[in-house]
């Protein structure tokens, strides 16, 4: 199909999103009356493990192969959180995280566990098919060192006792048996194993004390459920309850106490295409059992409830960006190790550039750029030059996931500008191209692209502007999705990328990405 717009890039009274006002809202779990709604992050950050240190929480949640990985968030109050660091800067141990051989999608790092013990930040991960590595940090801003064990944990639960022995509590991808690997003195050896308690499904294992109890909460993916077992003894034997299932709130998490003695619970639901988010609630006790919600409505997490900590004014995570610093955002990560010679933040100065390398398309592309789309609606765009673009390259915006849709610029033999938009889907026998629109022919360099993703629908769609003012959809709406066996194992993702299909290309200068509430698809 080719379809022809006659226009000309209006430079002077184009907006450039860079100097424009903040983006409005996309979601706000603070309502500001002193309540906050659930889900406290309307995006993908599976894998919840929260921890306090004095006044301050430290949230640590799944990256896959995303680079930099194993993102660490801050917050004062448990639900008006902050980018803090990122753990992992590149992921080791395999070519195909460089996108070489193969891919890593789907891979990578899983659940982890944060803990902190005189002045050092601990974090356990267990890269797919490697061994498992203790992180540590006396600030969790990092830099971070590891050491790596003489075995593969998985998803496993650190917990440090009081008088300072680390342990590991690991079930092995829901096989339900739960082994206690007992650490040495610096956390670097498995001094001991030991089968402690059997849970049916059960994974994701996270340890908690208090006043004398142990308590290991296990999803059990299975049924989307959540258990605790309590015991004296971290040898057992173990007495186990039901908690949640995603019905009614969640199904992997754990527990956080605040600072005068209360505890709150936090737990990840899957919902749908936007990925695995993360639920509050408080919790209470009854006959040394944790019981998640209020003596009035026990058992569930609430959809709104009183602040855990008053005081603390209502923000959001970074996502819209003028990339003027001097270094990316912590919104943004890779979708592989980066090839950073095909990227810069210098060589014009206000704008991020990527370069073309060769791929035979966006999935096996290397330096494509993403940032997790958020709910229940929102929408992305970002104003492009595509001034050094060659012919073969594929250099635009789209979205990242399960369903991969992209406007992508280039350049015909004769060098005139044209765009295409077409729809990847990851599928169990490798990914699938349905190119809608082959071909639209534009002029100029200035060039607009816009993402909407509905998740209460799970549909998207992608427009394209050459003045900043007057939009044209393009291709039609396509299908947001979430699959752990195909996709990347997250949520969908908006996704800046530039490949080439042929040989080295040119390259793309982004000015600007900025996000907003969507419209209903």
């Amino acid at each position: 199909m080719r379809l022809t717009l006659l226009a000309t890039a209006a430079a002077l009274g184009a907006c450039t999103f860079a100097q424009a006002p903040a983006a409005a809202q996309v979601w706000q779990a603070d309502q500001g009356d002193g309540t906050f709604r659930n889900p406290v992050l309307y995006a993908d950050y599976p894998d919840p493990d929260i921890i306090r240190v004095g006044e301050d929480f430290y949230f640590a949640t799944t990256t896959f192969v995303n680079t930099p990985g194993i993102t660490i968030l801050h917050s004062k109050d448990l639900v008006n959180w902050e980018f803090y660091s990122h753990v992992v800067q590149r992921i080791d141990g395999s070519a195909a995280y460089d996108l070489e051989g193969g891919n890593g999608y789907r891979r990578g790092l899983y659940a982890t566990s944060l803990r902190h013990y005189r002045g050092m930040f601990y974090l356990a991960v267990t890269p797919v098919g490697l061994h498992t590595r203790i992180y540590y940090a006396p600030d969790p801003r990092g830099p971070w060192q590891y050491h790596e064990l003489d075995r593969e944990a998985f998803d496993p639960g650190l917990f440090i006792d009081d008088d300072g022995t680390g342990y590991i509590a690991t079930a092995v991808n829901s096989d339900g048996t739960i082994t206690l690997l007992t650490l040495d003195r610096d956390f670097d050896r498995v001094a001991a194993s030991r089968k402690v308690h059997f849970v049916p499904g059960g994974e994701g294992s996270k340890i908690v004390k208090r006043n004398g109890w142990y308590y290991i909460f296990n999803a059990v993916p299975p049924r989307m459920a959540l258990t605790v077992s309590r015991s004296r003894s971290l040898f057992g034997p173990w007495e186990t309850r039901e908690q949640l299932d995603d019905r009614a709130g969640g199904h992997q998490g754990a527990l956080v106490d605040l600072p005068d003695g209360r505890w709150f619970g936090f737990v990840m639901v899957d919902a749908g295409s936007i990925g695995r988010m993360t639920n509050l609630s408080s919790v209470f006790w009854e006959d040394d059992w944790p019981i998640w919600g209020t003596p009035e409505a026990p058992g569930r997490v609430p959809e709104r409830a009183r602040k855990p900590i008053d005081g603390v004014p209502p923000s959001q995570l970074a996502s819209s960006d003028g990339f003027t610093q001097a270094s990316l955002g912590m919104q943004w990560q890779w979708n592989h190790n980066p090839d950073d010679s095909a990227w810069s933040l210098n060589e014009r100065p206000g704008w991020l550039r990527l370069h073309a390398k060769r791929a035979d398309n966006l999935w096996s592309a290397r330096n494509t750029l993403v940032q997790k789309a958020q709910g229940p609606r929102s929408r992305a765009v970002v104003k492009l030059d595509i001034a050094g673009l060659r012919a073969g390259d594929r250099c635009g915006f789209g979205t990242f996931g399960q369903y991969s849709a992209t406007i992508a610029a280039s350049r015909d033999p004769k060098g005139h500008p044209f765009l295409r938009m077409s729809v990847l889907e990851s599928t169990v026998s490798g990914p699938r191209e349905d190119v809608r629109i082959a071909e639209v022919t534009i002029s100029g360099s200035d060039l607009w692209l816009a993402a909407n993703a509905d998740f209460t629908t799970d549909k998207g769609s992608l427009s394209y502007s050459v003045d900043g003012k007057d939009w044209v959809p393009l291709g039609g709406t396509f299908p947001l999705a979430f699959a752990w066996q195909t996709g990347t194992f997250q949520g969908e993702q908006f996704a800046l990328s530039c490949f080439n299909t042929q040989s080295e290309g040119g390259f793309l200068d982004i000015d600007s990405f900025i996000l907003q509430p969507g419209d209903p698809e």
